[in-house]
């Protein structure tokens, strides 16, 4: 087994749950303490008000827009078209915008509470390019995916390794919906140069980049590297670092991925519904138990399997338990090809944590992978769950995310030696 793999597998075996680990340290929180989850730079920077008018600042906004605001005893939720781990949103995003007419050449940050672009870093003959795809200069944009861990960590401590890179992938897929709805193909890129990037973002231990999304035209020109280093500004208001996180990322940042030619997925969505559904995309907590159509379901499996946008590549094996669909055979799905039958409802529930979505819902799937580059496999499943919460909401199919089940028990029920990455639930 190449080195890089046992790197990431040992940091992924480290975050396993069991029965037991999670009788032991049920892991309570006190709400009152968590950490900010909006990043706002000073008063003083120029800034950019988003208009969604304008066909640019609707793609740009549309990539994290709020969506719902909803208010507990704790305090308001702002609820967003990517989906997160206990809605703690540790996810941040910079736009390096060159060439686009009305907006100076420079590298903002996408200032989600306040729907705004804060300019950060003015270019001259400098840029992202020297880090990401040296030699090459992008007149249009790239995103950069970059994760504050501490929004994450503060409730699920060394877990929260994956939901950063889960979540990551959610932002990601929300970038790719915007751009399938301005009619912009992107790509994204995982292998690049993320430590020197950080080091010129200044941000410490804080904040570290996970990946990128490019679009626009790509022209042979030799980019230098940034000439002066970004200032900073914390993503929280108080900060506890976690060295378990810190060393994770950084003995996995370095590793290459699979590689894959470069292709763009074809999708038949009807632009004016598949708007809708970004906006009113939700994690859903409680079903029915109600039967989905084998019709519906194929069409979701066949999404699935589109082409994901990136040279950069882990493969993703999907398992389904199929509950309730009309006119299949409940039991596990490797694919579309039955691997066993059975009603194995209780049991996705028990190893979900005794989460009754897992139960109560019309097909529960988990994502695996034998991967080489860790990040990059747990971001692709992130982005596949991104593209199965949009695709099974604008069928009319609520869907949830299941970041927390028993591993190894988890891994039996599949019959794989694959590391499962994530969980997710569809149903009605």
């Amino acid at each position: 087994m190449p080195s890089s793999q046992i790197s990431g597998k040992a940091y992924h075996d480290a975050t396993k749950h069991s029965y037991l680990s999670v009788q032991l340290d049920p892991n309570y929180v006190d709400a009152s303490t968590q950490p900010s989850s909006f990043k706002v730079y000073p008063k003083f920077y120029r800034r950019v008000k988003l208009n969604l008018n304008n066909p640019v600042h609707s793609f740009i906004s549309l990539t994290s827009a709020i969506t719902l605001e909803k208010v507990y005893k704790d305090g308001p939720y702002k609820l967003r078209v990517n989906p997160s781990a206990g809605a703690l949103y540790p996810t941040e995003v910079y736009v390096q915008i060159r060439g686009i007419e009305g907006i100076v050449d420079g590298i903002y940050h996408l200032e989600i509470e306040n729907n705004c672009l804060t300019l950060i870093y003015e270019l001259i003959d400098d840029g992202l390019e020297s880090y990401i795809i040296p030699g090459k200069c992008i007149n249009g944009f790239i995103f950069l995916i970059s994760c504050v861990y501490y929004r994450s960590s503060w409730k699920y401590q060394n877990r929260s390794m994956r939901y950063c890179l889960l979540d990551s992938g959610h932002h990601l897929g929300a970038i790719a919906a915007s751009a399938f709805l301005h009619n912009r193909d992107i790509q994204l890129i995982f292998d690049f140069d993320k430590l020197t990037l950080n080091l010129d973002l200044g941000f410490e231990n804080k904040e570290f980049i996970t990946a990128c999304a490019v679009l626009g035209e790509i022209q042979d020109k030799k980019i230098r590297s940034l000439r002066l280093k970004v200032p900073f500004v914390s993503g929280t208001d108080y900060f506890e670092s976690n060295q378990f996180i810190e060393d994770a990322y950084q003995a996995t940042t370095q590793q290459k991925s699979r590689q894959q030619k470069l292709e763009y997925p074809q999708f038949d969505f009807d632009r004016d519904k598949f708007y809708q559904t970004v906006w009113d995309r939700r994690s859903i907590r409680r079903f029915r138990k109600e039967a989905i159509s084998q019709e519906d379901y194929l069409y979701v499996v066949q999404q699935l399997q589109q082409s994901i946008p990136t040279e950069n590549y882990e493969e993703i094996e999907i398992y389904s338990v199929v509950h309730r669909v009309g006119g299949m055979t409940p039991g596990l799905y490797r694919g579309t090809h039955l691997v066993k039958t059975g009603n194995f409802s209780e049991k996705t529930g028990y190893l979900c944590i005794n989460q009754a979505i897992a139960r109560d819902g019309a097909v529960t799937l988990f994502f695996v992978s034998d991967y080489l580059n860790y990040q990059t496999a747990m971001q692709i499943a992130g982005f596949l769950g991104q593209r199965l919460y949009l695709t099974s909401n604008y069928l009319g199919i609520q869907c949830s995310g299941i970041g927390a089940y028993y591993d190894d028990e988890t891994q039996e029920l599949l019959e794989t030696n694959k590391d499962v990455l994530y969980g997710m639930v569809i149903g009605i």
